[in-house]
């Protein structure tokens, strides 16, 4: 074996960035897999970690199941959210890490205007399409489905839209916009996933990172 192949890392991990990734590094850390603050500070979007095993993907979060599906991670962290409107495939989702946590919420306007006379059913801005297609199936309610990326609450204030369904943490960013949550749709976690080949091929390391994150989680 040469010595590029032996520093190979053994596992790759893709991690969502922001808050996620916040929450994440200290389980990482309490398990051997840290990373140094300086390569945080550049732009690199691929880091090893400080005992040279892992390689650390730093990903927007719709990425991450997107990497671990195709094999370009063996593992990755990212919101249940996510999972639930992109449900892939060839992943396992052994374990919730109890991180990053917040509610998937219908919210409309706090003093609701009427429809226009133009407009039959509620028109709901989301970018979960699939999770609210099924939800409003669920109760048998008609709704008008507007894919937004961003800026949710903006919708209902300039009459793109009746109402949301979007993440909600606090629920400050809602009242600030004028908007209240009014349906409870599921509570949302970070969630580790694993590529069903890796599991495989990888067995003991993944295994080993798998156990020491739970060792963590119940304080053993």
């Amino acid at each position: 074996m040469t010595q590029s192949a032996a520093a190979e890392p053994q596992l790759t991990i893709a991690l969502s960035k922001g808050r996620i990734f916040d929450e994440t590094r200290p389980l990482l850390k309490a398990v051997g897999i840290e990373i140094r603050d300086e390569d945080l500070a550049g732009r690199q979007l691929r880091i090893t970690s400080m005992c040279g095993q892992y390689a650390l993907l730093i990903l927007r979060a719709t990425d991450v199941p997107v990497f671990v599906s195709q094999g370009a991670a063996d593992l990755g962290v990212v919101g249940k959210d996510v999972l639930m409107e992109q449900r892939p495939v060839d992943v396992y989702e052994p374990l919730d890490l109890q991180i990053a946590c917040c509610r998937l919420m219908v919210a409309e306007p706090i003093e609701a205007e009427p429809k226009p006379a133009f407009r039959q059913v509620k028109r709901v801005a989301t970018k979960y399409l699939k999770v609210a297609e099924e939800y409003f199936a669920t109760k048998s309610e008609q709704v008008e489905l507007v894919k937004l990326y961003g800026s949710m609450e903006l919708a209902p204030v300039v009459g793109l839209a009746d109402a949301i369904v979007d993440v909600v943490d606090t629920g400050k960013t809602l009242a600030a916009n004028g908007l209240k949550a009014t349906e409870h749709i599921a509570d949302i976690s970070s969630r580790l996933v694993v590529n069903k080949s890796s599991m495989k091929r990888k067995h003991e390391a993944i295994h080993r990172v798998l156990t020491g994150l739970e060792a963590v989680l119940h304080g053993s």
